[in-house]
């Protein structure tokens, strides 16, 4: 990108924000900007991890989807009760294609949904006693659950149900964690302090547990954390890293176990993959237990080379040199796949609006395949997220916070990309638009795009979504006549 990009899209900026009132315009104005991969610390130039601007309509989550749909909810052998009304319940299956292995209803309960159902009664009398009779119900049904949480909706905390005490009782009676997750919906500015508070209540009632167990340790033992096997994504990280030589101990939320959670104070080395929804336990941990912790990367071939170079340096030479021999054994494969696509793939452009952290880990693999990102921005993050994104992109990108549906449409329409990378909400707007999307957050029914493997499927979908000759029945709209 060029000087010339950077004024154009700080003049779509402005066109962007012409449209608002003062006030809206305003606060808009802090959430816009262009990159600047020199800057250390984005600082002044974007705010975010604000309250959304009323009647700009974004698309966020709240508190509750952050605790019980992203850390709690892929722990599978836990009941996560979704505690107030059936709406919010609704949204506490497995809906996040968080794969998992066992048996559901026996030792796997994440796909399951369980409710508490609230109705006007429960609000008027309090619910209690509901709460209280349905975790004995649990119990009956799924005797072989590890623990249960309460993960508490907005009605539960305005009426003041005090489940801590409901939970106390009732861990006793069934012998086993009975644990209160305060994650009202109202709580903070997005689902990003749901993240917070769950990792809270992970440091509070989970981690202690592990205080008086029995742990035989090896210099080599690492964890895995903030990976929510997005369509299997956690298990090809894990067999690159024990293809290394390094035994991963712990592995959650996806596919995660209670027990394995409550040996993570054990392990050597915490790796990180979803910094925004796991770097407060990371960095607990670090400072309580004495245990590091880092990032990780293994979307596309650059960034997996980096990231197990990265970690083997944490460790002796054997592990370093085990790290390069699995780089090299690797480098034929990716060669054939990237022969195979970029042809098909060079040059084209790609927008990027995602949760989590996919705005900045997705970038490698597409340059890995020929192509530029050139806008790229968070639902829910914070300036540090924006830290860690301005290294990735080139000099005046675009990028976007809590956009919402109008900004999105304008920046398509004038930056014209080839293929937007979206949310699982936002993808309604680039369809409609006739624009080629892949939905980046949960693969819709694809993946893993993680490791070496991963890598082919994800130039498969990116060639097959922006090739595929559906869109030339669609026209975009800058290409329509007036």
């Amino acid at each position: 990108m060029t000087d010339n990009t950077r004024e154009k899209n700080q003049a779509l900026i402005q066109e962007v924000l012409e449209v608002y009132p003062e006030k809206a315009l305003k606060d808009r104005k802090k959430h816009l900007m262009t990159s600047d991969p020199a800057l250390e610390k984005v600082g002044k130039c974007i705010t975010s991890n604000r309250k959304s601007q009323p009647g700009v309509m974004t698309i966020r989550g709240c508190a509750y989807a952050g605790s019980r749909g992203v850390v709690f909810g892929p722990i599978k052998d836990m009941i996560h009760l979704s505690h107030g009304p059936v709406g919010c319940g609704a949204y506490s299956r497995g809906g996040r294609r968080n794969l998992y292995s066992g048996t559901t209803g026996v030792d796997s309960f994440a796909t399951i949904n369980f409710t508490s159902d609230y109705q006007e009664k429960d609000i008027v009398f309090g619910g209690d006693k509901k709460l209280a009779q349905i975790i004995d119900e649990m119990e009956m049904l799924f005797p072989l659950s590890k623990a249960i949480t309460v993960q508490s909706e907005c009605p539960v905390g305005l009426i003041g149900d005090d489940i801590e005490a409901v939970s106390k009782q009732a861990s006793k009676k069934i012998n086993k964690p009975v644990i209160p997750v305060r994650c009202e919906g109202f709580r903070g500015v997005s689902q990003s302090l749901g993240h917070h508070i769950a990792n809270d209540v992970i440091r509070d009632w989970v981690l202690p547990l592990g205080d008086e167990k029995e742990f035989e340790g090896t210099p080599y033992d690492v964890a895995i954390i903030g990976d929510y096997n997005i369509g299997g994504d956690a298990w090809p990280s894990r067999l690159l890293l024990e293809e290394i030589g390094l035994r991963v101990v712990t592995q959650w939320s996806g596919d995660g176990t209670l027990p394995e959670m409550i040996n993570n104070t054990k392990v050597k080395l915490n790796l990180v993959h979803c910094y925004r929804s796991v770097n407060y336990l990371a960095r607990h941990m670090e400072e309580a237990h004495g245990i590091p912790w880092m990032e990780y990367n293994f979307f596309g071939p650059t960034k997996i080379a980096e990231s197990l170079r990265a970690i083997a340096a944490r460790f002796d030479e054997t592990i370093q040199q085990k790290a390069e021999a699995v780089i090299a054994k690797y480098e034929a494969q990716n060669a054939a796949i990237i022969a195979k696509y970029k042809p098909r793939l060079q040059g084209k452009t790609v927008m990027l609006y995602i949760g989590g952290l996919r705005p900045r880990h997705v970038i490698g693999a597409y340059e890995d395949l020929g192509m530029e990102v050139i806008g790229t921005g968070y639902e829910f993050g914070h300036n540090d997220d924006y830290d860690r994104t301005m290294p990735e992109v080139k000099e005046g990108t675009l990028i976007y916070d809590d956009a919402s549906g109008y900004e999105l449409e304008k920046f398509v329409k004038a930056l014209k990309p080839d293929l937007v990378g979206s949310g699982v909400k936002e993808k309604y707007i680039f369809q409609k638009m006739g624009v080629p999307f892949r939905q980046m957050h949960s693969w819709d029914y694809s993946g893993p795009y993680h490791g070496y493997d991963g890598f082919a499927i994800f130039a498969r979908d990116m060639d097959m979504t922006l090739n595929n000759p559906c869109w030339s029945q669609l026209t975009a709209p800058w290409k329509k006549s007036a």
